[in-house]
């Protein structure tokens, strides 16, 4: 329905100014009107002030909920538990980042099939990041280690290529060398 609200950085931009500017429309008139059109005392008797901050407080928490609602389908744990359920034709990849290197069980996709990326940190915080052959980034995992259960996420390669694979979180001294290559045909 409104993918572009929650795939790109502009549609994230187009919900906060969603938020935003009524807030400051309100805001402006308001110190505009005290500043320069009614200077003196509020006229407004003091037990409306409950219920206008009742009506506001309301109206803020609702839009918040259902913005929040209307997003978690696009929320990656979301939509891999969703895709795990419904069962399929996925490829499993497990992948162990280490200092400065990715353990990857697979470095070859097919277009169209489901890709499961299980992966863990042996050593430190690190990252696992795939981007596009565009250079744009298509997901990314923080990967701590101690955890009991690896981070888990279903991606869909749609398009053939070379994907870079890199660390986005700093671990270390050759973190910028932490780069792989996936390849999707």
């Amino acid at each position: 329905m409104l993918d572009f609200l929650y795939t790109n950085g502009w549609g994230a931009f187009a919900v906060m100014l969603f938020f935003q500017l009524p807030f400051l429309y309100f805001f402006i008139k308001i110190v505009y009107r005290k500043a320069y059109i009614d200077k003196g005392a509020s006229e407004t008797e003091s037990q409306k002030y409950p219920m206008m901050e009742g009506i506001w407080i309301t109206t803020v928490v609702a839009l918040f909920v259902l913005v929040n609602v209307l997003s978690v389908v696009y929320m990656p744990p979301v939509t891999t538990a969703a895709m795990i359920k419904q069962g399929g034709n996925f490829q499993e990849v497990d992948v162990t980042a280490r200092s400065w290197f990715y353990e990857i069980s697979e470095r070859e996709y097919e277009v169209g099939r489901p890709v499961i990326f299980n992966a863990k940190s042996i050593d430190t915080v690190h990252g696992f990041a795939v981007y596009h052959p565009d250079g744009r980034i298509l997901f990314t995992m923080m990967l701590v280690p101690g955890m009991e259960e690896a981070s888990t996420l279903v991606h869909t390669f749609t398009e053939a290529g070379n994907y870079k694979v890199r660390c986005l979180e700093y671990c270390g001294i050759v973190h910028h060398g932490m780069q792989d290559v996936l390849v999707v045909r």
